[in-house]
């Protein structure tokens, strides 16, 4: 990942990854697309088609319903993607956690990212804006390399405690898996804990309500010191600290650092990505719509 502006993966080399979507499948979406006037059509790419027809295996209407759905949650979780930007708050994430795209693949061909904490105080662990700045981490880096056979998310525990996972709020869980298990424009296909700490199971006991079954059936807990990690993804495709041959933790947050900086035009421009409710056919939708009720804002209280 360079740290200069980035160019959008070009979508004739997107046809030749997959030869099995042609030119004529987007330009039905597209078409599609011109007949939904709530839709930030104007300002999707070929590529933004193209990554949303992958992801939904190929299916025109799984497509539509997904553009939708993604879309609109972009425009309703304002915590995550409302005036996207960088800004205090993203500064104090990216010194709190490691956001750590790995150029490695999985041993089955997916992308996986790395993320850890670097400072372990709790007090400095804001849930929101994490998941806020790792969606700007996430977008750069899929604009640039396009579709993946899978993606794979890596979650190092080795400096949580108990403290963090009091932070996090019910609202926020649910938002972000919802997000992740209904649209986001990827194959997810796994996610894995990294040295489980002893209240695994609490931290566990909070996601499980907002899981699918096939994601729930695809989270892996490793525990500390063991080597099962090893049967996914090769040990050197992780940074030095872990033991792999990737940059150590200082140059990677580095670097992303300044790619984040280079590309502060890019986020700026992905704002307008929106949705208009006000010119949706039908009803406008709401956060309330999509969870049926309104879920608690309260911290979590947990013994």
């Amino acid at each position: 990942m360079s740290s200069s502006i980035l160019k959008e993966f070009p979508v004739e080399k997107e046809y030749e990854k997959n030869p099995n979507i042609k030119p004529d499948d987007i330009k039905k979406l597209r078409e599609w697309l011109r007949t939904q006037p709530h839709l930030p059509a104007e300002h999707l790419t070929e590529l933004d088609l193209i990554l949303a027809f992958h992801c939904c295996e190929r299916s025109q209407e799984v497509s539509k319903q997904v553009l939708d759905l993604h879309f609109t949650l972009r425009t309703l979780f304002t915590t995550f993607f409302k005036n996207r930007c960088l800004d205090k708050k993203s500064d104090l994430c990216l010194d709190t956690i490691l956001y750590a795209p790995l150029p490695m693949p999985t041993l089955k061909g997916d992308r996986a990212v790395y993320l850890r904490l670097l400072d372990p105080d709790p007090r400095n662990f804001f849930f929101p804006e994490a998941v806020r700045t790792f969606m700007m981490v996430f977008d750069l880096w899929q604009y640039e390399e396009g579709t993946w056979p899978g993606f794979v998310l890596m979650i190092d525990m080795d400096k949580a405690v108990m403290g963090h996972i009091t932070r996090l709020e019910i609202m926020v869980i649910r938002q972000v898996l919802y997000f992740l298990q209904e649209c986001m424009l990827v194959k997810l296909k796994g996610v894995h804990f990294l040295n489980a700490p002893y209240f695994m199971d609490k931290l566990m006991m909070l996601l499980k309500p907002f899981l699918k079954k096939e994601l729930l059936d695809t989270i892996y807990i490793h525990q500390v010191n063991s080597n099962t990690l090893y049967d996914h993804i090769s040990k050197e495709a992780l940074p030095k600290e872990e033991g792999g041959t990737y940059k150590d933790h200082a140059t990677i947050r580095e670097e992303l650092i300044q790619r984040l900086k280079s590309n502060a035009g890019l986020i700026r421009e992905e704002n307008k990505k929106r949705v208009n409710e006000a010119l949706r056919p039908g009803k406008a939708k709401t956060v309330e719509d999509i969870f049926g009720i309104q879920g608690s804002f309260k911290k979590l209280d947990i013994d």
